[in-house]
C-alpha cells in the first residue's frame, strides 16, 4: 500500500515531517484506550487539477466526532481543510487517500488521565484501488458475519478509533472464509453495514438502505442518496432483513474507499444473475462524472487543492 515513503511527508501539528520519521510515543493514551478520531478522505484528478471530495463535510465530521469524546482539536476546521490540501500537494499527489487523525499525548496514562495534549496528523498516499480493480464492474462476494454491530451512539455518524474492533474482526472472518467482505447485523437481526461500508439493495426498481441509527452515516452514503433522488430514483431508508439482501435484484456497497461497488454474491449465492445491475451502474456513472469534475451541478462537493 505504501510506496516510496522515503519521499513522503506527514503533516503533524502545523509542520511537515518525513514519513518514516513520523512517530507517536508508546504510551500515547490513544494507543491504549482508543481515545481518538479519524477520517478517510479521497482526492481525484479533474481538468482543473486535484480536488478533494466533500472535504468540508469530512472535516466537520472529524470535529463532531472529537466533541463526542471531549477532545478539543487545537485547530479550526478552516486550518485543517488547508492542511489537507497542503499535504496532498506536498506529496505531489494528483489523486489519493488522506487520513487525518486526532490523538492524545503521553503526559499520563490510565482511564483518569486528564489534561493530555491533543495532536493532529494528516497522511496522504496513492490509492489505486481498495479491492480488485475489476470489482466495480464484476462485483464482490460477501458473507454474513458472526460479529454483531451493536447499537452505539458514538459510532453512528462518527469515526472514533475505539469503536472499530468488531468491524475489523468481521472483515478478517470474511477473508478467512474466502469472501471479499462481511455483512454485519444489528442486535435485532437487521442489516447494519459492511465492515467499512454502507449497504444498499435494489428491489423492483426501488433502492433501500438501512437507517443510520445503527451504522456509520457515511458521507458517500449521503452522496448516493442525494444522487439517486436527483436522478428521480425511488430510495428509502428502512430496516432491512438479511433475507431482503438474499432476494434483492441488485446490491452494492458505498464508502470513501470502495466508492460504489456491486455486491454480486452473498453467502456463495448469486444476487439475481450475479452481475452488476443497471441502477448500480447508473449511480456509478454519475458518481464518476461528479468526482472527475464533469458535472458542474455538484461543484460544491469538490475542493480544488491548487
Amino acid at each position: 500500500m505504501f510506496v516510496n515513503t522515503e519521499k513522503k511527508y506527514i503533516w503533524k501539528n502545523s509542520s511537515f515531517h518525513k514519513w518514516d520519521d513520523s512517530n507517536i510515543h508508546i504510551l500515547s493514551h490513544t494507543l491504549h484506550y482508543g481515545t481518538g478520531v479519524f477520517e478517510g478522505v479521497r482526492a481525484y484528478m479533474t481538468d482543473r487539477g486535484p480536488a478533494i471530495f466533500r472535504l468540508h463535510d469530512h472535516t466537520k465530521r472529524l470535529f463532531d466526532a472529537a466533541s463526542k469524546i471531549s477532545l478539543k482539536i487545537p485547530f479550526s476546521e478552516k486550518e485543517l481543510n488547508k492542511a489537507q490540501c497542503d499535504t496532498l500537494n506536498k506529496n505531489n499527489l494528483k489523486e489519493g487517500y488522506l487520513r487525518p487523525i486526532v490523538y492524545l499525548g503521553n503526559e499520563g496514562l490510565g482511564l483518569r488521565a486528564k489534561d493530555l495534549s491533543v495532536n493532529v496528523a494528516i497522511a496522504a498516499w496513492e490509492w489505486p484501488s481498495y479491492m480488485d480493480p475489476e470489482a466495480k464492474k464484476n462485483g464482490i462476494s460477501v458473507i454474513k458475519s458472526s460479529h454483531k454491530q451493536y447499537e452505539n451512539s458514538l459510532h453512528s455518524g462518527n469515526k472514533i478509533i475505539g469503536t472499530y474492533f468488531s468491524n475489523t474482526m468481521a472483515l478478517h472472518e470474511a477473508l478467512d472464509n474466502g469472501a471479499d467482505e462481511a455483512i454485519m447485523l444489528d442486535k435485532n437481526g437487521y442489516i447494519s453495514e459492511g465492515s467499512g461500508e454502507n449497504v444498499f439493495i435494489v428491489k423492483n426498481q426501488s433502492i433501500f438502505t438501512p437507517t443510520p441509527e445503527n451504522c456509520l452515516n457515511g458521507i458517500t452514503r449521503q452522496s448516493v442518496i442525494q444522487i439517486a433522488k436527483d436522478l428521480k430514483m425511488q430510495i428509502y431508508e428502512k430496516n432491512i432483513d438479511y433475507d431482503d439482501l438474499l432476494s434483492a435484484d441488485e446490491a452494492f456497497f458505498t464508502g470513501t474507499a470502495v466508492e460504489i461497488t456491486p455486491i454480486t454474491t452473498v453467502d456463495k449465492q448469486p444476487v439475481n444473475n450475479g452481475k452488476r445491475g443497471n441502477i448500480t451502474k447508473e449511480l456509478q456513472d454519475k458518481f464518476q462524472q461528479i468526482i472527475s469534475g464533469e458535472d458542474s451541478s455538484y461543484e460544491s462537493w469538490l475542493t480544488y487543492t491548487n
